[in-house]
């Protein structure tokens, strides 16, 4: 027995900050930056059969400056991160990463001088997803899974202490490798 019951039909209820997210969430334009074999799967994600078009997504742009999500698809040399990291810097505020592929990731197998060890050491990144390649129907789940991310993020002045508090929270996390002080008795 809230508020609800006695707004008349056709009312509705929300916040700004919802109907914010919601518009948000559905009208992300990837830029596409492919760089190996992970960049086909990518490319299969936006065809017939898997249609990106169904999240809003249908324009894929090649341009940085009309784009708001980047999918880093690939390993990325320490050539191309000064034009990754160039690419990012264009886009449009708000902006989101997908990392895709092992390679993207952590460097995959590529475990030498000349190829990133993570695509995070260049740029934020939002998601992570895993795969050598990963398969279309695992991209768009880690599209849905950003678009939830969108969509219950903050506005304004809350959306600045939202980012300071995880910081402060990761900060404080212990290492995944270290037994806890209970454990290691």
């Amino acid at each position: 027995m809230g508020l609800e019951e006695h707004v008349p039909n056709g009312v509705l209820l929300t916040t700004v900050e919802k109907v914010v997210g919601w518009a948000r969430a559905r009208s992300v334009w990837p830029a596409t930056f492919g760089l190996a074999c992970c960049a086909i799967e990518m490319m299969q994600t936006g065809g017939p059969k898997f249609d990106m078009a169904r999240f809003g997504m249908e324009r894929a742009s090649n341009t940085p400056r009309q784009a708001d999500l980047m999918i880093v698809a690939g390993r990325v040399s320490q050539k191309m991160a000064p034009v990754l990291r160039q690419i990012y810097d264009q886009m449009s505020d708000p902006k989101w990463v997908i990392s895709m592929g092992v390679c993207a990731s952590s460097g995959g197998m590529f475990n030498n001088y000349a190829v990133v060890q993570g695509v995070d050491h260049i740029v934020p990144v939002d998601v992570y997803l895993p795969g050598c390649p990963p398969r279309p129907e695992m991209l768009l789940d880690s599209i849905l899974k950003l678009h939830d991310k969108i969509q219950n993020s903050k506005l304004g002045k809350d959306r600045q202490r939202e980012i300071t508090e995880l910081e402060e929270a990761r900060l404080h996390m212990r290492p995944l490798h270290v037994a806890a002080p209970e454990e290691a008795l």
